[in-house]
């Protein structure tokens, strides 16, 4: 690009926001993040995204040519636990990022989930067509989030979702694992070497880890795709899905894992009843989404290795 573009980042401080801002960096752009409790100035400011005269005064000084809206409230067991709270980033939110990106003709990116589909036997892959029916509360919240901005960018025709399913990736130093629901499954096999341990691991429901680095090259991808569509933009496609294709349940990654490291599972049990456990929300058993969406539009759906990338 001859021009240097800019891109605004939410949730730049969380695990797919920090991925994504590389890749824009990476592809040449100037990017922008926004954080809340970890913020970083002049990189990463700090953000109320729910202060929609706050999110104003944010887009005006950093005049993006593009949003990617990363921050959520993304931990099923977490939204269950706090409802208010998952609410107010996931659809409120999401909603005062919209209002003003709309207004100022900006194109704004909402990254979603799988968990909008009810995930039940039979039904995957599920393709953008497909009628949404979440199974947990995060799930809803999410598609809230997606209706509102959709109606909020009806008009203007600049509000993209992208649907994507579990992550994995490099995590940070200070959170560790628990970034991600993948990550934190090596803390798992490790608990499973312990004397006495008797770790109960999930070893049915479906589940297609995708890589941050993937998801965050798709966004630039998605980015230069319709900036570069002046003329049709409003043509092109509203809901988009990115998924991997390595098809595994908890208890298999764990046997990755222990096999990288050469490591026992006699400890670990696998658990092939599904449904939700004490203390969690419920989990779908296979939401796995189609990319065909992006192959249309002619952007790649290659993923990594899980194995290899481990």
């Amino acid at each position: 690009m001859t021009d240097q573009h800019v891109a605004l980042v939410t949730g730049a401080t969380g695990f797919l926001g920090r991925h994504v801002i590389k890749a824009f960096d990476h592809a040449g752009w100037k990017t922008v993040g926004t954080g809340f409790t970890r913020a970083d100035p002049p990189t990463i400011l700090k953000a109320n995204l729910v202060d929609e005269t706050a999110v104003g005064d944010l887009v005006d000084k950093t005049a993006p040519h593009i949003v990617v809206h990363c921050a959520a409230n993304r931990f099923p067991d977490y939204c269950d636990a706090n409802p208010s709270a998952a609410r107010e980033l996931n659809v409120t939110a999401t909603q005062r990022v919209a209002d003003v990106t709309s207004s100022r003709s900006i194109p704004l990116i909402y990254i979603s989930t799988d968990y909008v589909f009810p995930g039940l036997p039979g039904e995957a892959p599920y393709e953008v067509t497909s009628t949404p029916n979440p199974p947990n509360l995060y799930g809803q919240t999410k598609l809230d989030g997606e209706r509102a901005m959709l109606d909020t960018t009806k008009d203007s025709g600049l509000g993209i979702v992208l649907r994507v399913p579990v992550l994995y990736g490099a995590v940070d130093e200070v959170t560790g694992n628990k970034e991600s629901a993948i990550n934190v499954l090596m803390d798992a096999v490790w608990k499973a070497q312990e004397k006495d341990a008797k770790v109960v691991m999930d070893d049915w429901a479906q589940r297609y880890p995708t890589n941050t680095e993937d998801v965050a090259r798709v966004c630039v991808d998605i980015a230069t795709k319709y900036l570069s569509a002046t003329e049709n933009r409003t043509s092109l496609p509203k809901i988009l899905q990115f998924s991997s294709e390595d098809r595994m349940t908890k208890y298999q990654i764990c046997q990755v894992f222990a096999d990288i490291m050469g490591l026992s599972l006699d400890r670990m049990v696998a658990n092939k009843e599904g449904g939700a456990q004490d203390g969690e929300a419920q989990r779908p058993y296979d939401t796995h989404l189609s990319s065909q969406s992006l192959k249309d539009l002619g952007i790649s759906t290659r993923t990594m290795d899980f194995t290899a990338w481990w």
